[in-house]
């Protein structure tokens, strides 16, 4: 029986007074690649928001990675966090330090205390993401694909039971894209569900996987097939 690692149900999302989404139904399995589709203001983000603890769910139901997010107290947020990685399209590195470095400052504020137990885990998503030879390098020395890299290597440094994506391509040129893609199936494969919101039609039809849009205030499941010609309509709907 599949497990899920995150399900909301009958749910409102609102951004202070105003509501964004209604009657949500979504859920997502252990190790499941899923992408997030919908035009620029319809409620990606604020959905993403809610999975992530940074909007309250007033309305329905949400489990997220064990927590029930309509109980969730501030308090809370944070060890929710730990069991979820993060990625945005941004990078958001700290540029005054090297790469290990910028793990490291993620793993001492979530908890982790042990320098060579720190290091260990750090060579190890380093080298889950392909940059093995690559931690004493400062952000700037780095091309924008490694850059995302190790902010990938950075969302998995605690092991999350979701990983949340946020147009993780969009700064990105075609090839590079790919490869980013790749790390990311890869990743989902190894138990890791992931959530990808993102624009770019070209690796949906390259790496063609579970869809799941929002449109009109309203989150629509999608078919899954093979190709995405018939989905063309729909999709062209988010240009």
């Amino acid at each position: 029986m599949a497990e899920s690692v995150f399900k909301i149900s009958k749910a409102k999302i609102y951004q202070k007074n105003a509501l964004v989404l209604k009657e949500v139904e979504m859920h997502v399995e252990k190790g499941e690649f899923v992408y997030l589709i919908g035009k620029t203001g319809t409620g990606k983000s604020s959905l993403l928001k809610t999975l992530y603890g940074e909007l309250p769910l007033q309305e329905g139901e949400g489990t997220v990675v064990g927590y029930d997010i309509t109980q969730l107290k501030r308090k809370d947020v944070p060890f929710l966090r730990r069991k979820i990685g993060i990625v945005f399209q941004d990078f958001q590195l700290l540029t005054d330090r090297n790469v290990y470095k910028n793990l490291f400052f993620v793993m001492k504020s979530t908890g982790w205390n042990n320098k060579a137990e720190m290091q260990k885990k750090a060579d190890e998503v380093l080298s889950l993401v392909g940059l093995e030879n690559k931690g004493y390098k400062m952000p700037f020395e780095l091309s924008g694909g490694e850059q995302q890299r190790v902010v990938i290597a950075r969302a998995l440094v605690n092991s999350p039971d979701l990983l949340l994506a946020d147009e993780p391509t969009g700064n990105l040129d075609p090839e590079t894209s790919r490869e980013i893609m790749k790390v990311l199936i890869g990743i989902s494969k190894q138990g890791t569900a992931i959530l990808m919101a993102t624009h770019d039609l070209s690796l949906m039809e390259k790496f063609p996987s579970r869809v799941v849009q929002v449109k009109d205030s309203e989150v629509h499941e999608l078919e899954t097939i093979n190709t995405f010609n018939p989905f063309q309509p729909i999709i062209k709907d988010e240009d």
